[in-house]
C-alpha cells in the first residue's frame, strides 16, 4: 500500500514537471524555422532599416532567417494586429515603436491593446529629437523662444511630421510643460516638413536629430534643446530641454514585442540575443549612425518602459485635445 502510494506521488511529481520540461526544450530548440518580424512602416524608412539590422544579428546567431515583413497602414495598426492575432510560438514578432504607446489613446475603437495583447521582449533604442528653428526667430535659448513665444501667440508655426506623430506630440508635450501655444502644421512626414522650415515659412520643429545635424553645423537652423534627458555626445554644447523644463523628456523609440502568451523562454532567449548585440561594438555604432540610441535591459524593463510612455502621451494626447485622422 505504502509503495502504491510512493509511486502514485513519484508520477504526479512527472506529470507536473512535463509543461516546464517541454518549454525547455522548446525554447533550446527554437527557432526551428524562419521568423516573421512585422514592420508597421514601409520599406526604407528609418524603423525598416533599423529592423533589418536587428533581423540580420538574430538570423546569424541564432541560425533561421528573421524576415521583415512590412505591413503599413492605419498609423501601424495594421502591423500591430496582425501580430497580436498570430500564434504566440516566437514566429511571429513585432518590431514595436513608440506609435503604439500614442495610438492607444488616440484611437476610440482598437480591437486590440498593445499593452494586454503583447509581451515585451526588448527596448532596440530611443531615437532623439531636438527642438530647432530658423534664424529668423530671434530666441537663442529655450528661456528666450518661450518669452517670444508669449508675446507673439498665434504667430509661430510649428512644423511636424504628421498629426500624433512623435514629433508633433513632443512638441505638445513642450507646449504644455512652458505654458505657450504654437500653430501646428503637420506635414507628411519630416522630409517634407524640411524646405519649409529652411525657408521660414514654419518657424519651430521637434526633428530626428540625424536627418537635423548636417542644417544645425551648417547655421542653417539653430539648436535650442536636445529631447532626451541628458546632453547628446554629437551635440554637445545643445542643453537638454529638462535644464529648463524639469522633468521634460521625449524621444521615438523602437522595440521588439511578440504576442501576449509567448512562452517565456523563448521571449528571455531573444532578449538575451538583442541585447548581446547592444554590447557589440560594431553593432552599437552601426545603430548609433542610423540615430538610435541602445538600451540594453530586461523584458520587464521594456514592459515598464512602455507603460510610462503610453501613460505620459495619454495625458498629452488629452490635454491638447489631439484626434486621429
Amino acid at each position: 500500500m505504502i509503495l502504491a502510494r510512493r509511486q502514485f506521488l513519484h508520477l504526479m511529481v512527472g506529470v507536473a514537471t512535463l509543461p516546464v520540461a517541454s518549454r525547455v526544450a522548446q525554447a533550446q530548440s527554437y527557432p526551428a524555422r524562419p521568423v516573421r518580424l512585422t514592420v508597421q512602416t514601409p520599406a526604407g524608412g528609418s524603423p525598416d532599416i533599423i529592423a533589418r539590422v536587428i533581423s540580420q544579428w538574430l538570423s546569424e546567431r541564432l541560425g533561421q532567417q528573421f524576415v521583415v515583413d512590412n505591413r503599413p497602414g492605419a498609423s501601424g495598426n495594421i502591423g500591430t494586429e496582425t501580430v497580436v492575432r498570430a500564434p504566440a510560438d516566437g514566429y511571429s514578432l513585432l518590431f514595436a515603436m513608440s506609435a503604439n504607446a500614442i495610438n492607444a489613446t488616440l484611437f476610440d475603437n482598437l480591437r486590440f491593446s498593445f499593452t494586454r495583447d503583447t509581451a515585451p521582449v526588448a527596448l532596440v533604442g530611443r531615437i532623439p529629437l531636438v527642438m530647432e528653428v530658423h534664424p529668423s526667430i530671434p530666441a537663442k535659448t529655450v528661456p528666450e523662444f518661450i518669452a517670444y513665444a508669449k508675446a507673439n501667440p498665434g504667430k509661430i508655426n510649428m512644423a511636424s511630421a504628421g498629426n500624433a506623430t512623435p514629433l508633433h506630440v513632443a512638441g505638445e508635450l513642450f507646449q504644455m510643460m512652458a505654458g505657450v501655444r504654437l500653430v501646428h502644421v503637420p506635414y507628411r512626414g519630416e522630409a517634407t516638413a524640411m524646405p519649409d522650415l529652411l525657408t521660414g515659412q514654419v518657424h519651430v520643429m521637434f526633428g530626428v536629430v540625424p536627418s537635423s545635424l548636417g542644417y544645425i553645423r551648417e547655421g542653417k537652423l539653430r539648436a535650442l534643446a536636445v529631447t532626451t534627458a541628458k546632453r547628446l555626445e554629437v551635440l554637445p554644447d545643445i542643453p537638454a530641454m529638462g535644464e529648463f523644463l524639469s522633468g521634460y523628456e521625449a524621444s521615438g523609440w523602437y522595440g521588439i514585442a511578440a504576442p501576449k502568451a509567448t512562452p517565456t523562454e523563448i521571449v528571455e532567449k531573444l532578449n538575451q540575443e538583442i541585447n548581446a548585440a547592444f554590447a557589440d561594438p560594431k553593432m552599437k555604432e552601426r545603430l548609433a549612425d542610423l540615430g538610435c540610441l541602445v538600451f540594453a535591459g530586461s523584458p520587464a524593463d521594456f514592459g515598464m518602459f512602455i507603460a510610462g510612455e503610453t501613460d505620459k502621451w495619454a495625458k498629452v494626447i488629452r490635454t491638447a485635445g489631439i484626434k486621429a485622422e
